[in-house]
């Protein structure tokens, strides 16, 4: 996810949002139902986790962000700190659209989403509610923030729900149970950060292929500088600017990559060698 947590980064964000917005406020009004939001209480597994999703769905015409929004967004944020008997949560997300507004890239979801929530109890086989604060993006021709509370009791069942579960085959492909290596990084301390230069084999590597680059450090804000496709390589140079803008040692083997090819394709890979 990018957090934009210095002011070199906040600075060329909110510029960025000024734009967009800017240039449609007065001919757009925001819809009073701009978003719907509803937590589908889903099933139990054989582990106890439970399989739950949000649901969103959206005025017609606007969209909302992947986890990573791209060149311009808003990323979304979750605070479960309200529920009762909750240890962890990981999210599952569906492979998002790629648009392209005024040379800027965004990962979107179009009309909604349904985004599958994996939690884990703090106590095997009680009862579970969940409430969480979440802020997200949404935009058409203007962006804009939005905000909400949503809660729900998570039941004991073990019938999946088909509709989550299609998001979850949704996903990105695992590439190396496709038996993609592990990418190549080589790294270079710049004076805000660290420039990551990955050597992607990526067979069918064409022009307009590029990767997401995602540290384990959600505070790390990551700009593309280049992207080239070449001998069935991408290779992919950005910069990772951390919370105090300084050079910091990279954890490799977490750092994730998500790849999006010009066939539609949308592949993730984690770790990579150096």
């Amino acid at each position: 996810m990018f957090l934009l947590m210095n002011n070199r980064v906040a600075q060329l964000l909110t510029a960025t949002l000024l734009t967009v917005a800017g240039s449609a406020t007065s001919a757009q009004t925001v819809p009073t139902d701009l978003v719907q939001a509803e937590i589908l209480p889903g099933w139990r597994t054989r582990d106890g986790t439970q399989i739950a999703a949000l649901r969103l769905t959206l005025a017609p015409g606007w969209k909302t962000y992947w986890r990573a929004p791209g060149d311009a967004g808003i990323p979304p944020s979750f605070d479960w700190t309200g529920s009762d008997n909750l240890q962890s949560v990981a999210y599952h997300w569906p492979r998002p659209q790629v648009f392209d507004l005024n040379g800027m890239r965004m990962l979107a979801y179009p009309g909604g989403l349904i985004l599958p929530i994996e939690f884990t109890p703090a106590k095997a086989g009680h009862t579970m509610r969940v409430t969480a604060r979440v802020d997200i993006g949404v935009c058409e021709d203007v962006c804009v923030p939005a905000s909400f509370t949503i809660s729900a009791d998570l039941p004991a069942e073990r019938q999946p729900d088909p509709v989550i579960a299609a998001a979850l085959a949704d996903g990105p492909t695992d590439g190396h149970a496709r038996g993609l290596e592990k990418p190549r990084c080589s790294v270079e301390p710049i004076r805000d950060g660290l420039r990551l230069t990955a050597d992607i084999a990526l067979p069918e590597a064409a022009d307009g292929d590029f990767a997401i680059i995602e540290p384990a450090a959600d505070s790390i804000w990551v700009s593309p500088v280049k992207v080239q496709a070449e001998g069935g390589h991408l290779i992919q140079t950005s910069d990772l600017v951390p919370a105090d803008a300084k050079p910091f040692v990279l954890d490799r083997s977490s750092l994730r990559m998500t790849l999006f090819t010009g066939s539609g394709d949308v592949i993730e890979l984690i770790g990579c060698t150096g």
